[in-house]
C-alpha cells in the first residue's frame, strides 16, 4: 500500500535542514563532538529540545543487561547518530537501527559530516503507518 506520509516528515526535514546548514558552514575535517555542539545549537535555535549523549539501555527478557549514548534525541521523538569519518563504516546504519529498537522510538537520522554530506533516514521495523 502506497501513502504518501512520511513518519516524522516535518521534525525530519527540520533536523535535515540543520544538518546541512552546518555542513555548509564547516565543511569537512572537524572531530564529531564539534559538529554535535553545532548541530545542538542549529537545532534548538529551531525550536527543537535536544538530549545530548542520552542513555539507550538494552534489554534482556525486561533485565537491564547494558547501555549504549546515543548521540543526540531531538523533541523526544527522533534520534540522531552523528558520524565524521573519511568512510563511514557499514556497522553505523546498525547501530542507528539497534538505537531505535532499543528506544521503541520510530525514526532515527544517521548523519555523516564526511568529504560529502550525506544522511541516512531509518525506521523501525515496527513503525506505524500513521504521520505526526
Amino acid at each position: 500500500m502506497f501513502t504518501d506520509k512520511l513518519l516524522e516528515r516535518e521534525l525530519s526535514h527540520s533536523a535535515i535542514g540543520a544538518f546541512y546548514e552546518v555542513y555548509n558552514a564547516l565543511g569537512f575535517g572537524f572531530l564529531e563532538s564539534v559538529y554535535a555542539n553545532a548541530l545542538e545549537r542549529e537545532l534548538i535555535a529551531r525550536g527543537h529540545v535536544v538530549a545530548r549523549e542520552f542513555a539507550v539501555r538494552v534489554l534482556y527478557k525486561n533485565d537491564e543487561v547494558g547501555f549504549h549514548r546515543a548521540d543526540m534525541l531531538v523533541d523526544e521523538r527522533l534520534v540522531i547518530e552523528i558520524k565524521s569519518s573519511a568512510v563511514l563504516a557499514p556497522s553505523a546504519q546498525r547501530q542507528l537501527l539497534n538505537y531505535l529498537r532499543a528506544t521503541n522510538l520510530d525514526v532515527g537520522l544517521l548523519l555523516h559530516f564526511g568529504p560529502e554530506a550525506r544522511f541516512y533516514r531509518q525506521i523501525s521495523s515496527r513503525a506505524r503507518i500513521d504521520s505526526r
